[in-house]
């Protein structure tokens, strides 16, 4: 029997590996995570940002087992989830994301394997995990160890690894590995905090961790003693990780210098990709890109790109290698675009082909320069919080965290780089100026492009607003009156109602389950949020007492922007549209609301970028 493997961590100290660990961190899939990067390109902003997701994945298998002794897991449960947190990056791709980008840009590019097309690494890590008891040593040792098929224990591995809780007869072990509050979010955070050098990880862990519990097969926030004090340190020790997660989109995500490298990898990728795929066909660039995820590190990609590239290209592999990063001339953000722009520029930028037409455009128009339109994923959506014997949202519990949610989904920023000997005779703003006119002319094409080519669910939810808006305001002298829903399970049931009628499915296309007591879409809470990060929906505060208890509850009303927003929109789906209004004004008498009125002059919408 082999002896344990003992790792000295440098964020969690001490690791210990048993036999089976061992004999899969000894694999060819795992030992590739050695050498790809955490932070991709970051270290060229953060020197010490060099560390690999080969000791994130010890980490995030560390943290799980803390995780499950603190729930008090069975033995055999915290062995599946120590594997999968081990496991759970295998399919990662070279240097990050960046290939997950090109393949959302480049459809044509995006491999099928049985049928399916694989996209993002969650599916290579799933099917690279179901295949290890290819391997009959790993095989024989499942079956000694576990007394069960190889086959069928990897495969629920594999779904524990990628968060898959709804396919497994045991949910909470998916979320410890991959939930709101997980084991994969707290080693990187911290980890990404020790060697950056920046101070955003500070979490509670342990208060976060002791906070956790189990109910009805979720995980849950709570206090184990069910007290008011102790419940306000269950929040307050979540509410640090997601300040630890909105400071990691502004300091690393969406630094101008990682998105500078990261934009100049992504070009240089896709045009050795467009080389490769003309010389050998587009199935032989399709199985390339496969090894980028199973096969490839970081140097193996540069080493394929320095093989394909063109000149350009090539020039901007020797820039990064020399640090010398292209240099933002213009950067807008979501602080100095109106709510118009930036719902539009949110739009395009989640729709991969329409993303890379409008970078392209606004290059071409501008002249030498690379142009990157970026925006925050990941939000957190369902985490629930037990208040004595009562489930809520942690979100309609606390408001900072409410307040975070909206912070990371605000992120937004399109910026226009170019060489830093080229900068000098640049003015920002006449490039500013110009690609205000190019971002308002191309907006509205691409948002015709991509509503051609599919039906925009979030789309159907500003609809739904202005529908409400257009059958319940009212104008006289000088004010206007305007209705605020009061719950968003008011919506949430209007927006499964129309998922099921044939003409609207298309255009409300989101999941919904009640293990919450009402219909709840994840999907759904996401662009509910969206809308309001983006200035379309506002969101207010409100206060109510139930069973001796003060809750807090979230009101929604059309601002202004999203009203003129709406307006344009509704050309674009005029029968849909139709539908929706139809629907409202039969069942006006059940729309739980308030008017809210104010002066005509202050509902304008706005005038600036």
């Amino acid at each position: 029997m082999q002896k344990p493997l003992i790792i000295h961590d440098p964020v969690h100290k001490t690791i210990i590996l048993n036999e089976f660990e061992q004999m899969l961190l000894n694999t060819r899939h795992m030992q590739r995570l050695r050498n790809i990067q955490q932070l991709g390109l970051v270290d060229h902003v953060y020197p010490g940002a060099n560390h690999t997701r080969f000791e994130h994945s010890i980490g995030t298998m560390h943290m799980a087992s803390v995780i499950g002794q603190s729930l008090s897991l069975e033995e055999e449960d915290i062995r599946k989830i120590r594997i999968a947190g081990l496991l759970h990056d295998v399919g990662h791709s070279a240097f990050s994301h960046a290939v997950e980008n090109v393949l959302k840009r480049n459809p044509q590019l995006q491999p099928m394997i049985e049928d399916r097309k694989f996209i993002k690494h969650e599916a290579f890590s799933k099917d690279i995990i179901r295949m290890l008891p290819q391997d009959n040593f790993i095989a024989r040792y499942t079956e000694s160890q576990f007394g069960t098929d190889p086959f069928c224990f990897f495969d629920e591995i594999s779904k524990i690894a990628t968060g898959d809780a709804h396919s497994i007869s045991k949910p909470y072990l998916a979320q410890v590995i991959a939930g709101d509050v997980d084991a994969d979010r707290i080693d990187f955070l911290l980890r990404d905090s020790y060697h950056t050098g920046v101070s955003f990880g500070l979490i509670d862990v342990d208060q976060i961790i002791d906070s956790l519990m189990i109910k009805d097969g979720n995980v849950v926030l709570g206090s184990p003693d069910g007290s008011d004090y102790g419940n306000e340190m269950a929040l307050t020790a979540a509410e640090s990780l997601l300040i630890s997660r909105a400071h990691h989109y502004t300091a690393i995500i969406h630094n101008p210098k990682t998105q500078s490298a990261r934009v100049m990898l992504l070009y240089a990728l896709e045009d050795a990709l467009e080389s490769f795929k003309n010389v050998s066909g587009t199935k032989a660039a399709k199985d390339e890109i496969v090894r980028f995820f199973t096969e490839y590190n970081d140097n193996d990609l540069l080493g394929f790109i320095r093989s394909y590239a063109s000149e350009r290209s090539l020039r901007l592999l020797d820039d990064l290698r020399d640090g010398r990063l292209y240099v933002p001339v213009a950067r807008f953000s979501q602080k100095i675009l109106r709510p118009s722009t930036r719902m539009a520029l949110a739009t395009i930028a989640r729709h991969g082909v329409a993303k890379m037409k409008f970078e392209s455009r606004l290059a071409r128009e501008l002249g030498d320069v690379l142009v990157d339109l970026d925006v925050a994923s990941g939000l957190p959506k369902s985490i629930r919080v037990l208040i004595g014997k009562e489930e809520s949202f942690f979100y309609d519990e606390s408001a900072l965290a409410n307040g975070l949610v909206r912070s990371i989904s605000r992120q937004l920023s399109l910026t226009t780089f170019a060489h830093p000997d080229a900068v000098a005779g640049m003015d920002e703003a006449v490039v500013a100026s110009r690609m205000n006119k190019i971002v308002d002319e191309l907006s509205p094409r691409l948002l015709g492009f991509i509503r051609a080519e599919q039906y925009l669910p979030i789309e159907g939810i500003i609809l739904l607003f202005y529908a409400i808006y257009n059958i319940f305001k009212k104008e006289e002298t000088g004010f206007i009156s305007v209705p605020r829903l009061r719950h968003i399970t008011w919506l949430y049931r209007t927006i499964l109602q129309f998922s099921t009628h044939d003409s609207l499915k298309n255009l409300f296309e989101y999941n919904f389950h009640e293990r919450y007591g009402f219909p709840y879409s994840d999907q759904a809470f996401e662009n509910i949020q969206v809308l309001v990060a983006m200035g379309i929906v506002d969101e207010d505060l409100r206060y109510y007492e139930k069973n001796g208890r003060y809750r807090q509850t979230y009101e929604y009303v059309l601002t202004p922007d999203g009203a003129e927003y709406a307006r344009k929109l509704a050309g674009s789906y005029a029968s849909e549209f139709k539908q929706i209004e139809n629907y409202i004004l039969m069942n006006k008498h059940s729309v739980a609301k308030d008017m809210v009125t104010m002066p005509l002059a202050r509902y304008a919408p706005s005038k600036h970028i």
